[in-house]
């Protein structure tokens, strides 16, 4: 039924700014607001400068990314503390495709020298170059955006749980190592081959120790103290969050004193240091996204919407659990999806958030996305007014602070030994990851971490974990024998655990780990008491032997069992010495207890399977148990099918295992056959 108040809510759920804005508490939560914009804005345009190195575009481009997608973040986000802009992972993504689609050697033109021997000296078109790069990177992001918008759409924001924590921090631990590598060529300010894909960053490396005679000191230098003033800075801002007012904003400190420094000494003219010099006062009227171009970066624009879309999303989980609020994933899809359309479409480039910015804007008393908008206030400031005065700027100190913000994910390195202690095979993709992403590229290495990632899934459900359990002493606790010294095993029953799925993958697996904690194989054990029974007929018929009933309640038997169309119906106690020359295997259980816990599902070729292993150990005598089968239902109706079909007793439903002893849930005993 179609009502006002549920069109309010459509709407509301479409628009979350509609939704908080109203109850908007303008003395307790506009001053945090306030600092927190102020703060995070200064640290965001200058980011924005910074991470435009990384998409090989000018500077003011990245404001224009720190600027517009907040705009529509702030009407259609859910998360009241995420700062949207550059992020230098995705911007290295952003990067590589530009210089693969566009690198110098596309743009060489004859020059009007010529050379020792005669040949035409052939110079860079940069002008040609950064146009066909910037173009690139707009339409990429606009593309990016096109993606995230259609995922929302359909409900695909569940995508990102694929991308675990081992393999997001493998991946962001190799990124920052690219972001570093790619800094290279300006923190040193030494020419560098373009490079991309499968082993660019030794290239890299490798053209950067070649001209590494070619270094200009004031730049190296400048970006080493960059890197040093800044890290530092962080730390004593990290050490005194609580008694600072609000956190340093080194990197704008930095910015300003070597702007001034570099227009003062004209370091640019004097010493060859390579400045900004590209910042215009004013927004540059923005160009249409290229679709020709579309087809060519559709694999990596997906990659990098996605990469974008789990960064961000984590981080707003992050701080919607701190502060006892929620997030719509769908919904940040579509924001995102949105803001990166009407970013790109205004010639920035991907956004996304960052867990550096956020911290600042959530710690300085940020409470909502109005912080974000006078964030966006700040970075306009600076487009229209203050712009030009950063063009002395060095582009190494840049460099620098690219570095020095990458600390955090350099710092996930540490995760390796605790990730090896609690679960080997995260680390595992935890390192494959990040070497994948190291020598194959961030696209590629992401895909083949991915796929690394599920293989072990599969893996780990085809090889489950199963074990033999035995029981604490005076307690109805069941453990696993090899993890526990003071557990000991009931006598004459085995307690076998299977901790995962059984499915088509691993029932054979199943079989063979059954076959190995009992001890013995039901089959064979058949197959050669029968051997031993056709013998022990003959050997009757024949009148060579004799047998005398023996009345024993401990003796293991064997009943019901077609031989050469006779019935015999005897008892014999297989523990004993045999009348006949057969070695029949022993069977030291009378009980097998199969706990199912940690089944979660059973497929109809585990469960025909299931019937069968069952089967052997019913007809050599052998009771079977099935514990931890709540929720099972269907498990349950194929093993009472098996009593229905065999008539047989011993066969024992129970729940839960801790009580077996005491509780049973189903018991089928027939009569003999007919």
């Amino acid at each position: 039924m179609c009502s006002t108040k549920r069109v309010w809510n459509i709407v509301k759920m479409y628009f979350p700014v509609l939704g908080w804005l109203p109850i908007y508490q303008i003395k307790q939560w506009l001053p945090g607001d306030i600092v927190a914009g102020i703060t995070t804005g200064m640290v965001c345009a200058l980011q924005g400068l910074a991470y435009s190195l990384l998409v090989n575009v000018a500077p003011v481009y990245g404001l224009y990314a720190a600027f517009f997608p907040i705009l529509t973040y702030f009407i259609l986000g859910t998360s009241r503390h995420l700062s949207v802009g550059p992020f230098p992972v995705t911007c290295l993504m952003v990067g590589a495709v530009v210089l693969t689609l566009a690198p110098d050697s596309n743009f060489m033109q004859p020059g009007n020298t010529t050379g020792v021997n005669g040949t035409t000296v052939m110079v860079l078109n940069a002008a040609a170059r950064d146009t066909q790069r910037l173009a690139i990177a707009m339409s990429m992001t606009v593309l990016i955006g096109v993606f995230q918008v259609a995922m929302g759409v359909v409900q695909l924001g569940f995508l990102v749980r694929y991308l675990s924590d081992p393999l997001v921090g493998g991946f962001t631990t190799a990124a920052a190592l690219q972001v570093v590598v790619s800094q290279l060529k300006i923190i040193f300010n030494v020419p560098v081959g373009n490079y991309n894909g499968i082993l660019s960053l030794f290239y890299t490396i490798g053209d950067v120790f070649k001209n590494i005679k070619q270094t200009n000191l004031v730049d190296l230098v400048a970006a080493v103290l960059t890197i040093i003033v800044v890290m530092v800075v962080k730390e004593i801002n990290a050490k005194f969050q609580k008694t600072l007012p609000v956190p340093i904003p080194i990197e704008v400190f930095v910015t300003i004193i070597d702007a001034g420094v570099s227009y003062a000494l004209n370091l640019s003219g004097h010493y060859g240091a390579g400045v900004v010099n590209t910042i215009p006062r004013g927004f540059i009227p923005p160009q249409p996204p290229d679709v020709s171009l579309f087809s060519s970066i559709a694999g990596s624009s997906f990659s990098t919407g996605v990469v974008s879309y789990a960064i961000a999303i984590s981080v707003a989980k992050v701080y919607a659990a701190k502060h006892e609020l929620t997030v719509d994933g769908n919904q940040e899809l579509l924001a995102f999806g949105i803001s990166n359309i009407f970013c790109g479409a205004f010639s920035g480039f991907v956004a996304t958030t960052a867990l550096s910015r956020t911290a600042i804007q959530e710690s300085t008393g940020g409470k909502t996305q109005v912080a974000g908008l006078i964030s966006a206030l700040m970075v306009f400031i600076v487009i229209m007014a203050l712009g030009p005065l950063l063009q002395p700027l060095q582009k190494s100190v840049l460099g620098g602070i690219v570095v020095a913000n990458l600390k955090g994910m350099f710092m996930q390195v540490l995760d390796i030994p605790i990730l090896w202690r609690k679960n080997k095979t995260d680390c595992f993709i935890w390192v494959f990851t990040c070497i994948s992403c190291i020598v194959l590229g961030l696209d590629i290495g992401l895909l083949t971490g991915l796929v690394f990632e599920l293989a072990t899934v599969v893996i780990r459900t085809q090889f489950p974990s199963c074990a033999s359990l035995g029981n604490a002493p005076s307690t109805d606790i069941y453990k696993n024998m090899k993890d526990y010294k003071a557990i000991t095993e009931i006598p004459g029953i085995k307690v076998f655990k299977c901790t995962a799925p059984i499915y088509f993958a691993n029932i054979e697996y199943l079989k063979d780990q059954i076959k190995h904690k009992v001890g013995f194989d039901a089959v064979r054990v058949f197959k050669k008491r029968n051997k031993a029974l056709k013998k022990i007929h003959r050997l009757i018929k024949k009148g060579k032997l004799k047998f005398t009933e023996v009345h024993n309640h401990t003796a293991h038997w064997i009943s019901h069992l077609y031989i050469y169309k006779y019935l015999l119906s005897i008892q014999i106690y297989w523990t004993s010495v045999l009348p006949v020359n057969v070695n029949v295997p022993k069977v030291n259980i009378h009980s097998l207890v199969m706990d199912f816990s940690a089944v979660s599902f059973l497929d109809v070729m585990a469960a025909k399977s299931l019937k069968l292993i069952l089967k052997e150990f019913l007809r050599i005598g052998v009771s079977v148990y099935i514990a931890g089968c709540d929720g099972m239902a269907c498990l349950i109706a194929h093993v009472v099918t098996i009593c229905v079909e065999w008539q047989t007793s011993f066969l024992f439903f129970l729940f839960p295992l801790s009580s077996f002893e005491s509780h049973v849930l189903l018991y089928c005993k027939s009569s003999s056959l007919t």
